[in-house]
């Protein structure tokens, strides 16, 4: 086992060197190289997820590691691809043309962001070492994909199976880099629809050594005026955070900037700090629908007192509100789109108790995909969700293989949505 493991990370050393060496175009092709000359590897491909969060897109294939400027889209629905992303549990299946060869698809996740997929093929069947090593090797990819996304549009370009207008251009810019996050005490994730052509709502999170920032805005109007008035919002409440502002300053920063630079318009928003220590939560709520909390099965309201929009041009100020949570519960935060849409058409906390087996990712996915299907896919005001799952002060260690906490991780077949 000794020589094995030293023979792994020398594998994993030697894989970072080489895409450091390397041009961050060129990065992922490293890893496939390696892959093919340590198992004699057939063909190695990167399939990153697309920004619908329903496909994920082939961005080098058998044979011709390099070629990245033909991507294929690959729906996950009744797939091993989404079985894998779900799960984050590495899975073999058939060689598609029956050659005797086998495919090992790995998940690339880092901290609970699932980036995509490795997916290798070897002839036979490999052995567990083999397993174990294509395991680390897309792990490494995944901090070789974080790195070098900064350089290249090549990922970003990957994710694109869709037409993306300017406000949903500049939108996606205001989202943080990870749209979802693991930690001892908590594991949080966000999602947005409709993905092309969103105006003026975001969501956004950081960590501290003893906090967790979130918040879920939501700038009136729509298209690039949304847009816009959303990058003020969001600068402004960054700027406030990053400057250690507590909260009820935060706010106040970000209503004023609203007043300076909205040209009258105005924004909603539920700002929280969570202390990682105890689980209590502050929060200030400028206009913003009430979340919703899931604890021991049941779904509730969190009737929480209801300041004015930020940019409203009357004297006011933001109160500090408590919220305790306990190890299991799940806070989900939304914007009025979720509630427009599901008004009439579907029970929102039925479909929220439905889906608590799932891993925030895929529950969040779940939620704006159900508005996203009662309305044709034709939504006329954004949809967003962010659901936080409270652990507890507790560790919990994940997995040094994919980056992702099995324990928590959603089972392979998700729950059928309601209309």
């Amino acid at each position: 086992m000794a020589v094995e493991y030293g023979t792994e990370r020398r594998t994993h050393t030697g894989i970072l060197a080489a895409a450091e060496a390397a041009s961050p175009v060129e990065s992922v092709d490293v890893v496939a190289r390696e892959l093919r000359r340590r198992f004699g590897a057939t063909s190695v491909s990167f399939l990153i997820t697309d920004m619908t969060g329903h496909a994920v897109v082939r961005l080098s294939t058998a044979g011709e590691i390099g070629s990245t400027e033909r991507a294929e889209r690959v729906d996950l629905a009744g797939t091993v691809y989404g079985d894998v992303l779900r799960t984050q549990r590495l899975r073999l299946a058939d060689s598609v043309d029956g050659d005797g060869g086998q495919r090992v698809i790995a998940p690339v996740t880092n901290r609970g962001d699932s980036i995509g997929l490795l997916e290798v093929r070897v002839p036979g069947g490999p052995d567990p070492r083999t397993l174990r090593e294509i395991s680390r090797a897309a792990h490494t990819l995944a901090y070789i994909v974080i790195a070098n996304r900064r350089f290249t549009d090549l990922y970003q370009w990957g994710r694109r199976t869709a037409p993306m207008s300017l406000a949903a251009e500049i939108q996606h810019n205001l989202l943080p880099s990870a749209l979802s996050c693991e930690a001892a005490q908590f594991a949080v994730a966000g999602a947005l629809e409709p993905a092309g052509k969103v105006g003026g709502d975001t969501f956004d999170y950081a960590l501290e050594r003893e906090t967790l920032h979130l918040s879920v805005t939501d700038a009136m109007g729509h298209d690039v005026q949304a847009a816009l008035i959303a990058s003020v919002l969001i600068g402004a409440l960054r700027g406030a955070r990053r400057a250690r502002c507590e909260l009820a300053e935060q706010a106040r920063r970000a209503h004023r900037a609203m007043l300076d630079h909205s040209g009258g318009a105005l924004a909603t928003g539920l700002l929280l700090r969570v202390g990682l220590q105890d689980g209590r939560i502050e929060l200030v709520n400028a206009g913003h629908p009430w979340p919703l909390l899931l604890r021991d099965g049941e779904v509730r309201e969190i009737r929480l007192a209801v300041d004015l929009p930020f940019g409203v041009r009357f004297p006011h100020g933001y109160r500090i509100q408590r919220l305790g949570l306990r190890p299991g519960d799940r806070l989900v935060i939304l914007t009025d789109g979720m509630l427009d849409h599901y008004s009439g058409s579907a029970d929102l906390p039925a479909l929220i108790a439905g889906t608590q087996g799932l891993h925030p990712r895929e529950a969040a996915q779940v939620l704006t995909t159900a508005v996203l299907d009662a309305h044709d896919g034709d939504l006329r005001d954004d949809a967003t969700v962010m659901c936080l799952d409270w652990y507890g002060p507790r560790s919990m260690r994940l997995d040094a293989d994919t980056g992702a906490s099995l324990a928590q991780a959603s089972p392979a077949a998700l729950p059928s949505r309601r209309r």
